[in-house]
């Protein structure tokens, strides 16, 4: 099956959140005085972003049976998110996260229940046949039972012709350790997935800087072909086996009102436009502008404009 008869544009797998991001700007969380609600999660984002932009678009997580996971039902549900595999638990609480404000990679102290209990029922191989793009992160993949059904899941959609897509927001702080970190990232990546990651993700993960091409070079030998290496400020490189690496600069704005997010806006805009055939440089200017237009805002993308107008 071609992927542009798939009618499923992006099938989000992963964690579902309620972010408190803090109200004082550039400060840590041990100096935050108060917070404010808002909808959050990677892949969660990269859902209600690519439904903005008209994509066809499924989240498959969990949350518990609370006043936040109806606060997150409603809100998915009111930008037209798929939320048939969102799953109510009674046992476990909706997972929330403290986030500092900053401009840029923000402090955070996850407290998390309801976000890692996803099973197989939620995927069958009918939804995976018909899927375009299999998003997760590192962040789902590194607790169980989720990481266990991602992984089994992320096979079976390759198997179904599905292209992969993960957002390696690597913590260390959410794994049991390095070594098992490597391990999932390892299996995830013989799949060859588009790969998006961070300057911060990769000193996080390898524990010390590497040169741009020892990161890209890694990610090959793993068998992935399209390695995405955001680096703030600087901008973006892509690498492509058997291509030149892109170097793009990044979109500059007069005032940084909040980063959280904008990796996902960036990947959003990425998707959108792969799935629209576009050219790798076509792929990244269109994500640079998501990306810019999401440090302009506090929290999500927000709801007043078109955004798919001010990308193309």
């Amino acid at each position: 099956m071609k992927i542009n008869k798939k009618e499923i544009d992006i099938l989000c797998v992963g964690e579902v959140l309620v972010d408190f991001i803090g109200h004082q700007e550039d400060v840590l969380i041990n100096d935050t005085r108060d917070y404010h609600r808002y909808l959050g999660g990677s892949p969660t984002n990269v859902a209600m972003n690519s439904t903005r932009l008209g994509l066809k678009t499924i989240m498959v997580a969990t949350v518990g049976n609370d006043g936040f996971g109806d606060y997150i039902t409603k809100r998915l549900n009111s930008v037209g998110v798929n939320t048939d595999h969102l799953s109510v638990i009674g046992d476990k609480s909706t997972s929330v996260i403290f986030v500092s404000r900053s401009k840029g990679t923000p402090d955070f102290i996850p407290y998390r229940a309801a976000d890692c209990c996803i099973y197989d029922e939620q995927i069958s191989p009918e939804i995976l046949s018909n899927t375009k793009i299999f998003h997760t992160t590192c962040f789902a993949l590194s607790k169980n039972p989720a990481q266990k059904t991602i992984l089994k899941k992320a096979q079976e959609a390759n198997g179904a012709g599905c292209k992969l897509s993960i957002d390696l927001n690597y913590a260390s702080k959410l794994w049991k350790s390095e070594k098992k970190a490597f391990k999932v990232i390892k299996e995830y990546c013989q799949y060859n997935p588009l790969i998006k990651i961070s300057e911060d993700d990769m000193l996080r993960l390898f524990k010390k800087a590497l040169p741009h091409d020892e990161i890209f070079s890694f990610f090959h030998k793993q068998g992935v072909d399209i390695v995405c290496l955001t680096l703030g400020s600087k901008g973006v490189k892509l690498s492509q086996i058997g291509k030149d690496v892109i170097d793009m600069p990044a979109i500059k704005i007069d005032k940084v009102m909040d980063s959280t997010g904008a990796g996902d806006a960036f990947w959003s805009g990425f998707l959108f436009a792969y799935i629209k055939d576009k050219t790798m440089h076509e792929c990244l200017d269109i994500a640079l502008k998501l990306a810019a237009l999401k440090l302009q805002n506090v929290g999500r993308l927000p709801d007043n404009i078109n955004i798919l107008s001010k990308l193309l």
